[in-house]
């Protein structure tokens, strides 16, 4: 049996292992299993993949960028972004990708206007590094936000410092928190929703629930909306890809065990 999971705290919001349960049924595939597993704390992944003859992990809040001194290789985008949501295992040896890039572009391009051409990232987490990384290739401006006071510098600032004008000329405005996400479904991110207009897309990186606080507001306000479900299928299907390929991919990792 080939062994597939993903990993986080808390799992209550993930639909991951639905979704693959779903497409191995589908497709008849009998010799894979996909389970969750829920680790309080990152130092429990090395006693995780000893017990486990795993072929490949999902990572997923908080563990992003917490897993990546557990691996052998990443790719590139890992080593931009500073954030992994993909682990491949081949020959006793752990590989990180980041699938969340070209999940998030892929979905974002369906809605992007010429008039998104500034964005708003709201938190500065592992996801918020794959949408930077898609900004800057888009070449799209952006400021990220944190609520960490004091944490500030050129193209980051606190959500005490998003002005009127800022809302008015940022028309693209991703939250990459888990704010809303189930079950503290009456969250949203803190941010003025009444400057919001039909020249705004709001794309909320949750996807349970399926229509957020945020995206509510935004909706409310006549902005264009997405939420991360197409993301989440486009970048699992993304990982599928990656577990079951042979191919060596040697010359586009960086070795982090010096060996």
């Amino acid at each position: 049996m080939r062994t597939f999971g993903l990993i986080g705290y808390p799992l209550s919001h993930s639909f991951s292992k639905k979704f693959f349960g779903e497409k191995f049924l589908k497709e008849g595939i009998t010799d894979c299993s996909y389970e969750n597993f829920s680790l309080p704390s990152i130092q429990n992944f090395d006693q995780l993949i000893a017990e486990t003859p795993f072929e490949g992990l999902n990572v997923t809040i908080p563990y992003k960028q917490l897993v990546i001194p557990y691996l052998d290789f990443i790719n590139e985008i890992v080593a931009k972004t500073g954030a992994c949501n993909c682990i491949s295992f081949k020959k006793g040896k752990l590989t990180g990708y980041n699938t969340d890039t070209i999940g998030f572009e892929q979905s974002l391009k369906k809605h992007l206007l010429p008039q998104h051409t500034k964005a708003l990232i709201l938190g500065t987490g592992g996801a918020a590094k794959a949408i930077i990384y898609v900004m800057e290739k888009l070449q799209i401006n952006y400021i990220s936000v944190t609520r960490k006071v004091g944490n500030t510098k050129n193209n980051l600032i606190t959500y005490e410092a998003i002005t009127d004008d800022l809302i008015k000329s940022h028309t693209l405005i991703i939250n990459t928190t888990p704010l809303g996400m189930y079950p503290e479904v009456n969250t949203a991110p803190p941010i003025n929703y009444n400057l919001l207009t039909n020249s705004h897309y709001l794309f909320d990186l949750v996807y349970n629930p399926e229509m957020t606080l945020f995206l509510k507001k935004g909706k409310y306000r006549g902005a264009i909306i997405q939420n991360g479900f197409e993301m989440l299928i486009i970048q699992a299907l993304e990982s599928w890809k990656i577990w079951n390929n042979d191919e060596d991919k040697g010359k586009s990792l960086l070795n982090l065990t010096g060996h």
